[in-house]
């Protein structure tokens, strides 16, 4: 057998699962392939039990989680229960990992490595969209949350409530106010389109359409503790591509920023350039900085706003930038430029800052905004104190990485990536330490670890949250359903 070193002979006393490893095996000095793949990733401690298989042919696999005088043994697939799982990981700092394959009568011993466990907790909630790769239907699709400490999930809200084909919409944009899970927004378009806001157990559903604005509100950023959520407003379309790799392109015919007083409703222009594409606003932690992204456009008026705009999409390239704000006066100052993606040639979106304010994670490719379709796309790290900036290289594959967020605690990243297959998005968590180190990213972890392989959605836009939302999907369709409030236009942000 290939890379086989030499034969031991070894007895160990096992509990946990019930088997027990073998006694008789050969070394090898290769890594076992695992799926999911687990290896030298760092844990939150409170993070659900870590399962995996061998993801190569054999006749048969055991494998053993150790620490010191804990383990926990598994055949067939390494499925701890809770319990146990538990028990292992608030006793241990470092978890070896050792799997053994049987192929005929040859046991085979491959090359252990390790889990981290951090002290550093992880939110115990996530909640995220879970939508079909599909590029022409969007009905059948959730917004769901998942408690991290174990599997459960459950639907937030099931966008087939509220009907279906012309008497359907899509829904997206869920987000929340300092990860509480009482101050949620999320927004449908077309049928029943509309902004629904729930507030501390109040719960409406605003019509922010306005001839003075472009559209309705997307891409929230709710103030920390203000009730002003700040949103993008876009003209959106998308083209399909023949023999990209890039199947679809998603680009804005117009974007502009606004904000949106919630208990006022009202509504005003903060960035209305007609020659810059503004999006994806995000607040620093103190409430007193705006970040967003904006692209310069300049127009060929011998040709529609669509065709030139199509015919220029892969020179669009985002920069970030921000503005000032006075929480007291409600009154934001002239944008500044933060960072001049466009000078690489690339362009930069997704401004997310940590809860500590120092560092700026967002993502990079080589032009456009929703770098969701665009498999060049990286994480970038902007430290704000250092004003350094850089990959995120411990956290990138050689495919998409795209939407992600900061947990609470400022420890943990979570974002999408298509590093699997090429076509499904999936949660990845990395942990980032108080110098922006960061660790190697693990995959949401499953009960069945072949789960994913076999769940055909994506998950889209995941967020971290404190808890769950208790709200019914029921309530929030009702809601839906309903006649929106009416926003009015203000030129200045009330006092």
């Amino acid at each position: 057998m290939k890379h086989l070193l030499y034969i031991v002979c070894c007895c160990l006393v096992v509990t946990g699962c019930g088997p027990s490893v073998p006694t008789d095996f050969a070394e090898s000095d290769q890594l076992p392939k695992i799926y999911p793949d687990y290896k030298e990733v760092t844990i939150p401690v409170n993070i659900a039990p870590l399962t995996f298989q061998l993801d190569e042919q054999a006749d048969e696999m055991v494998a053993r989680y150790s620490a010191g005088d804990e383990e926990i043994v598994c055949a067939g697939k390494m499925q701890p229960s809770q319990s146990e799982w538990r028990s292992l990981v608030t006793k241990a700092d470092t978890i070896q990992v050792d799997v053994y394959a049987r192929n005929a009568d040859q046991w085979t011993h491959y090359k252990p490595f390790n889990i981290y466990v951090s002290g550093d907790s992880i939110d115990p909630y996530l909640s995220y969209r879970l939508i079909p790769p599909s590029f022409v239907s969007y009905e059948a699709l959730t917004i769901s949350q998942r408690c991290l400490e174990n599997y459960d999930e459950s639907v937030i809200y099931d966008n087939m409530l509220c009907g279906f084909e012309k008497e359907g919409q899509c829904i997206n944009c869920h987000h929340y106010q300092q990860w509480n899970p009482e101050r949620m927004q999320f927004h449908a378009r077309q049928k029943s389109g509309g902004t629904v806001i729930a507030y501390d157990g109040k719960l409406k559903k605003v019509n922010m359409r306005n001839d003075s604005i472009l559209s309705a509100g997307v891409y929230p950023a709710w103030h920390p503790w203000l009730n002003l959520i700040v949103y993008s407003t876009d003209k959106t379309h998308q083209n399909f591509h023949t023999v990209h790799p890039d199947k679809v392109e998603v680009y804005d015919l117009e974007s502009d920023i606004i904000a949106y007083d919630v208990e006022r409703d009202e509504v005003t222009n903060l960035e209305n350039d007609t020659t810059e594409f503004e999006v994806f606003p995000a607040w620093a932690p103190d409430g007193r900085t705006l970040y967003y992204c904006s692209a310069h456009f300049n127009r060929d008026t011998t040709l529609t706003r669509t065709r030139d705009v199509i015919n220029h999409y892969d020179q669009l390239k985002y920069n970030l930038y921000k503005k000032n704000f006075d929480p007291d006066s409600r009154q934001f100052g002239p944008r500044e430029l933060v960072f001049s993606a466009d000078s690489l040639n690339q362009s930069a979106v997704l401004p997310r800052i940590s809860p500590d304010g120092r560092f700026l994670v967002f993502t990079m490719a080589k032009y456009g905004y929703f770098h969701i379709w665009h498999h060049d796309a990286d994480l970038w790290m902007l430290d704000l104190q250092r004003d350094v900036v850089g990959p995120l290289y411990e956290a990138n594959s050689r495919d998409t990485e795209s939407y992600h967020t900061w947990s609470s605690n400022g420890r943990w990243l979570v974002f999408s990536s298509r590093r699997d297959d090429g076509t499904y998005t999936r949660p990845f968590f990395a942990h980032i330490d108080k110098d922006g180190r960061c660790s190697r990213p693990f995959e949401l972890p499953q009960a069945n670890p072949d789960y994913h392989r076999q769940f055909l959605k994506c998950y889209n836009v995941p967020e971290f949250m404190r808890g769950p939302v208790t709200i019914s999907p029921q309530t929030f369709a009702d809601i839906l359903k309903g006649n929106g409030e009416t926003v009015k236009y203000v030129n200045q942000l009330s006092k």
